[in-house]
Order: structure tokens, then C-alpha cells, then sequence
């Protein structure tokens, strides 16, 4: 086998739906050969940028650009602190490119040299929310009319955090940021709920992201009112450093139980799963490190009948969503899939962005990952400056900052 190394390492941040994403080219010594992986963390772009650039780059220009695993492990040491996103996202972009590359060579999708497809089309949710009741109920009916058989559903946001609506009364001089009302958050979802299987009736799936927005206490009691709703699942109800608590709702609820989007370290999830905690592993794959621990992670939960649901929001790019396809059509164990829709600058920067047709999605099956990236149509939507953080500054009715 001809060996071919890797040549250059570059990175571009392009924001088509006014989000940066973060995108890695490996070019190799084929001048024709070169593959492009997600490196997205949004709200640290230019720190994985840095990463990308002083960094790993300098290391492995010279490498063979079939020694995948060899390549994550050396990445994965090399700063001797690891397992943070920065680099985690970093070393996704390098990872998901080789594999492009290797399906490139093999003249085969991704999916094929992960083992082969398990199923034709992959089932996706999508997210529903709105100010009120009114508007949740119309995105609802919008996503069942183009065929979606699976929807989050919320109301303002996580944690319902509109103040007119909850009628916060907040201390004087209180601080800017994103006020919500725990207590008041639960029983609107209730009621949502509730209003959702009256207007929609048990056909449709659903699930609800709490997004750590709750005490330990008050997430057992919500988790409970939720069950006669049954949900497909409830998704991140503690927080990563809580997650033992998962134990304790495990014993006392029946409703299925998601979540990781949060995770970086193998130790977050290994107790979770061997334990059988929860049903669905939620996390951001270029979190973690991109598509080679995925699979690895993948295949360990499947010996404990934990399912995946990567995740799957606006701030990952159509590159890293069809990362995150291919695993979901070779994997046995696979769950759902989070969608949020490509618009038309996304798919004009992004040749090649996966399909979907009546709630399913279908890749392109163009050898690698299949997407591409237009680096001339990338320049019309350079790297947002001044991004809007305001939706992680979490405050309690006092003014007690929170995570979001």
C-alpha cells in the first residue's frame, strides 16, 4: 500500500446561519487528495483554531494518513491535559478528516468501512418551540406536515425563560441575563405537555430537554408528573457532575432517561451506562473527539442496551452531522437522530448535506464523509465577532447566576 502523508492542516470558521463553524482540511501528498472533518465548538472557535494551528498541526505534517488510531492517540497526549473541548474539537476536525480521506481511497462511504448500513433511512426529531402555546402548536404542525414523526418540544426556551411571560419579580439593581422561575418552568411544561397529547393525540414521539435547569429534588418530581405523557425521552435533567443522581431517578421513574451533550471524558458516561442509568447517550461527537471514540462509545453502550442520539443543533456543521449519520446507519443500537434543517447558504457552503424525506434522512453515498466545503462560497459568511451569549447567562428569580 502506497503510503501518502499529510501535507498541510488547515482550518476556516464560516458562519452561513450567523453561527461559526469551525471546519478542518487535511491535504495530503496526492495533490487531489484531501478530507474535511467538524471541528465546532461555536463559543470557542478561535481557541480550537489556535489548537488546530500552533499546535497539532506542526506535529503531523509528515504522518501517514492511514494510522487513524495512532494519530487520535498521539493527539490525545500530546498536551498531557486532556479531555477538554478545545482540544477534544480540534482533534475531531483532524480525525473526521482522515476518515474522510480513508473512504476517499477505499471508494467507499464512511458507513461501509464502520461495518455496513443497519437500516435505509435514519429517523430524526426536530425542535419545537415558541412564546406561546399558539406558536409551539403551529411549528408542531409544520413539522408533522413535511413528515417528522418525532419533536422536542418546548416554550420558551429552556427553563421557559421569558420574563413578561412568568411574570419574574426580581430584586433591585438585579444583574442582565436570562432569568427563569424553576417552579413555574415545570408546570408550563406539564401543561404543554398535556395540551401537546390533547392536540396531537400518542402517535406523535416526544421528548423535552431540561438542560440542567433544575434542583436534584424538583427534576425527580418533574420527571414523575411527566410520565403519563410517555415521553420518548427526558433529556439532560442533572447536570454532568450530578450524574450519579441518575441512580436515584432510575429507581423512582419510568420515564426513558438522555443524555451527555456535556460530555468530554470517558469517566462521565462509563458509570452511567455499565449501570444502565439511562437509555440514550446524547453526546456532541466532536466533543469527544470525533468519529473514532463515537464508535468506540457506541459499541460499548450497545452491551448494556444504552441507545445513541447524538446530538445534533445548529452550531455543528452539515460535515459533523454527516459524521454523525454515518455511525447512525452502521450501528445496531442506534436511537434518533437531532436534526436542525440546513438552510440554503449552509448547503451552498456545503455541498453534498444530507437528505431527509418524511422524517428520514439519506446520505449522498459519495466515498468519505460526502460533504463537501466550498471554501470561495465560505468567504461570503466570515466568523461572527460579536455572537449572542445571552441564552447561557441563567439567573434565578434573585439574581443567583446558574449554568445554562
Amino acid at each position: 500500500m502506497k503510503d501518502i502523508v499529510i501535507r498541510d492542516i488547515k482550518a476556516f470558521v464560516t458562519a452561513p446561519r450567523q453561527i461559526n463553524l469551525v471546519v478542518v482540511k487535511v491535504e495530503t501528498s496526492e495533490p487531489d487528495l484531501y478530507g474535511y472533518g467538524c471541528a465546532t465548538f461555536t463559543w470557542r472557535s478561535k481557541a480550537v483554531v489556535t489548537a488546530l494551528e500552533e499546535y497539532l498541526k506542526p506535529m503531523f505534517i509528515g504522518k501517514s494518513v492511514h494510522n487513524i488510531e495512532d494519530i487520535w492517540q498521539s493527539m490525545m497526549g500530546s498536551s498531557y491535559w486532556r479531555n477538554g473541548p478545545v482540544l477534544n474539537n480540534a482533534m475531531s476536525g483532524v480525525d473526521e478528516a482522515l476518515w474522510d480521506i480513508k473512504g476517499k481511497l477505499a471508494n467507499m462511504p464512511l458507513y461501509s468501512l464502520l461495518g455496513g448500513k443497519c437500516r435505509e433511512g435514519i429517523p430524526v426529531y426536530r425542535h419545537a418551540d415558541g412564546s406561546s402555546w399558539e406558536e409551539v402548536k403551529e411549528r408542531i404542525s409544520e413539522f408533522q406536515g413535511e413528515g417528522y414523526r418525532y419533536v422536542r418540544c418546548h416554550m420558551g426556551t429552556y427553563g421557559g425563560n421569558f420574563d413578561k411571560r412568568q411574570q419574574l419579580i426580581k430584586p433591585e439593581n438585579a444583574p442582565s441575563g436570562s432569568y427563569y422561575d424553576p417552579k413555574k418552568y415545570m408546570r408550563s411544561v406539564i401543561s404543554l405537555m398535556d395540551k401537546v397529547r390533547t392536540q396531537f393525540g400518542w402517535e406523535l414521539e416526544i421528548m423535552h430537554d431540561v438542560h440542567e435547569r433544575l434542583s436534584l429534588a424538583d427534576t425527580l418530581a418533574f420527571a414523575r408528573e411527566l410520565e403519563p405523557f410517555k415521553l420518548f425521552f427526558l433529556e439532560d435533567s442533572v447536570e454532568p457532575d450530578q450524574a450519579s443522581y441518575l441512580k436515584y431517578l432510575r429507581e423512582q421513574t419510568c420515564v426513558p432517561l438522555a443524555i451527555g451533550e456535556l460530555f468530554t471524558n470517558p469517566v462521565e458516561w462509563k458509570t452511567i451506562i455499565q449501570n444502565q442509568w439511562i437509555d440514550f447517550i446524547r453526546v456532541h461527537i466532536s466533543d469527544i473527539g470525533g468519529v473514532s471514540p463515537a464508535l468506540k462509545l457506541a459499541h460499548f453502550a450497545q452491551a448494556y442496551q444504552v441507545r445513541t442520539a447524538w446530538h445534533g443543533p445548529n452550531d455543528l456543521s452539515p460535515i459533523g452531522m454527516a459524521a454523525n449519520m454515518h455511525l447512525d446507519l452502521c450501528l445496531s443500537n442506534f436511537g434518533i437522530q437531532e436534526f436542525s434543517g440546513f438552510d440554503e447558504a449552509e448547503q451552498e457552503v456545503f455541498p453534498g448535506c444530507p437528505q431527509v424525506r418524511n422524517g428520514f434522512a439519506y446520505l449522498n453515498d459519495t466515498p468519505g464523509i460526502g460533504v463537501g466545503f466550498d471554501e470561495k462560497a465560505a468567504q461570503k459568511y466570515p466568523a461572527v465577532e460579536n455572537m449572542d451569549f445571552s441564552w447561557m447567562f441563567s439567573r434565578l428569580p434573585d439574581g443567583t447566576a446558574v449554568r445554562p
